[in-house]
């Protein structure tokens, strides 16, 4: 329950400083930057970006963004321009489909949603030849069909068949072996297993805190 407190009051943050921020000039941005400042660097804890890393400013959709590491994409899109702030779980290798039915469909993300989907982990996740599950703790696994396996065992990791991973991407340290992934990744799986923090205590407090800087009339 405190993961997804935490989660809610993050977002709830975020959804504040949408409305707020958009609207302010340059100068005003700049003059909250420094009170805002706690509150972008407990976001980037609160981010799991997978083989990315978090970088918070109050200039990007959400406030973060997720830097790929090389060989990683957020998506299977290829202009991600729009979508810095998805997590990179994408290997940028090749991924033969010939050995299943057709590869599965991706549904368009064009923009960060402004509406309630912004509290749903599933909106944005891609599990490929899996189902997007909320989970309370964690915020969302992908729960693989019969024959498909996560991605490097960690199950915030789309889904795919052993078949189609291409020798190129034992670069980023995926193999093809199910022996081989089954006694890596489990390690990986208890340190990483979901994408969401499941740190301790309640960001309430900060919640307040921003509401109570962003609504202070500019002179």
């Amino acid at each position: 329950m405190a993961g997804l407190a935490n989660f809610m009051a993050i977002l709830g943050v975020v959804l504040l400083l949408q409305v707020n921020i958009q609207s302010a000039t340059a100068l005003d941005r700049d003059d909250l930057a420094p009170a805002l400042a706690p509150f972008l660097d407990e976001l980037c804890k609160e981010v799991v970006c997978g083989k990315g890393t978090c970088k918070a400013s109050l200039d990007y959709k959400f406030n973060y963004e997720c830097e790929c590491e090389d060989g990683w994409k957020r998506s299977r899109a290829d202009n991600e321009e729009d979508l810095k702030f998805l997590p990179c779980v994408i290997p940028n290798c090749t991924l033969d489909y010939s050995c299943t039915a057709s590869p599965p469909p991706v549904a368009p993300i064009n923009e960060a949603p402004r509406n309630e989907s912004v509290f749903d982990p599933c909106y944005y996740a891609y599990c490929g030849e899996g189902t997007c599950v909320k989970s309370m703790k964690y915020g969302h696994r992908c729960e693989c069909n019969p024959g498909f396996n996560n991605l490097l065992n960690i199950t915030a990791f789309p889904c795919y068949n052993e078949c189609v991973i291409g020798n190129d991407c034992a670069s980023l340290g995926i193999t093809s072996s199910k022996d081989t992934s089954s006694s890596t990744g489990s390690k990986s799986g208890d340190n990483s297993n979901d994408a969401s923090s499941s740190r301790s205590g309640s960001l309430v407090w900060l919640t307040a805190l921003i509401m109570f800087v962003a609504m202070i009339p500019r002179a």
